[in-house]
């Protein structure tokens, strides 16, 4: 059993319809720590991840990340209309928010020692899962502002989508030059504070792009892997103490999702939730993941593989329950 699920069943046990009876019902909270959590594992991600290894699965993970979210939004969005019965924007609203694979999830799988995957697979596993939480975002934020604003066209989204990711990613790239020029040149009296120096950087990262209309997650994940392919000074402690930081964000993040839980709430929808839970696993992912790759060279197994990695959305409804919560 995944221990993040562990996690997220000691949450709800810990809810107010558990043992421990917390009561916590605060969308607003649960959205903070999902993005702060996220913000740290993707950063995390990035500086883990050995560029010489992506490098050969580029074109893949980005296809995957882009097209492979769009495709499995929209297939999951046609089925829900015709499983619960909504219309067409709202179902594509519940495809985008659990369109992506969770970087938690994933990472932590894939970096188990008792996992070994041959060849390309690891690396673009981690690739797609740490890259496609920023398209995930963006048609979820697109299509609710669809159902708020009904004038709003396509083509203003697909502009938005260009200017998010552009921005996104010559942020991200340009601090994590920033970053490494900063460790090695600012003279710290003690070692114990680098790390609160990169702690608190990840969040200037975060917290600029999104101020000016980037994605923060595709800058932040592209700040760690460039960081993490250079030469900087304690590399190898910030390494680890980032590593030992997503596993508590992961934690937090899970427990948070938990509590955030109401069991009872379950039981009427629980036959909706797992019809549209079958046809995510083992319609929509594989489509999407076999269209998206279509012209790579990957073997059929491994593309079977790659299309049932990963626990899906896990970290959405935390996000995303501001808005969608009472929908």
């Amino acid at each position: 059993m995944p221990s993040l699920l562990i996690f997220l069943l000691i949450g709800m046990l810990a809810g107010s319809e558990g043992p421990g009876g917390i009561h916590f019902d605060n969308a607003w909270v649960a959205q903070f720590i999902g993005v702060l959590a996220l913000t740290f594992i993707l950063f995390d991600g990035g500086i883990e991840t050995n560029w010489q290894s992506v490098r050969t699965v580029l074109p893949e993970g980005i296809a995957l990340s882009t097209v492979g979210v769009l495709i499995t939004a929209l297939l999951l969005g046609l089925a829900a209309t015709q499983i619960i019965g909504v219309s067409l924007t709202e179902g594509l609203l519940l495809g985008a928010i659990v369109s992506s694979t969770d970087a938690a999830a994933v990472f932590s799988v894939l970096r188990s020692k008792r996992a070994s995957l041959r060849g390309n697979l690891k690396p673009l596993l981690e690739l797609e899962s740490g890259s496609n939480d920023p398209m995930a975002v963006f048609l979820t934020i697109g299509i609710i502002g669809l159902l708020i604003n009904q004038t709003t066209s396509g083509l203003s989204l697909v502009w938005m989508f260009v200017l998010q990711m552009t921005i996104g990613a010559i942020l991200g790239f340009g601090a994590g030059k920033a970053m490494m020029f900063t460790i090695n040149r600012l003279r710290l009296e003690y070692e114990g504070l680098y790390p609160v120096l990169t702690f608190t950087l990840v969040l200037i990262v975060y917290g600029a792009t999104a101020s000016v209309g980037g994605n923060g997650f595709l800058a932040v994940y592209l700040a760690g892997l460039v960081l993490g392919n250079g030469n900087f000074i304690h590399k190898q402690s910030l390494i680890r103490f980032h590593d030992g930081l997503a596993w508590l964000m992961q934690i937090t993040m899970f427990l948070t999702l938990g509590l955030l839980v109401f069991p009872s709430r379950l039981v009427p929808i629980i036959g909706v939730g797992l019809a549209i839970s079958a046809f995510l696993m083992l319609v929509a992912r594989p489509i999407s993941v076999f269209v998206a790759l279509s012209l790579s060279r990957l073997a059929v197994r491994d593309k079977a593989m790659i299309s049932w990695v990963g626990l899906r959305g896990a970290h959405y409804p935390g996000y995303f329950s501001v808005t969608c919560g009472n929908s």
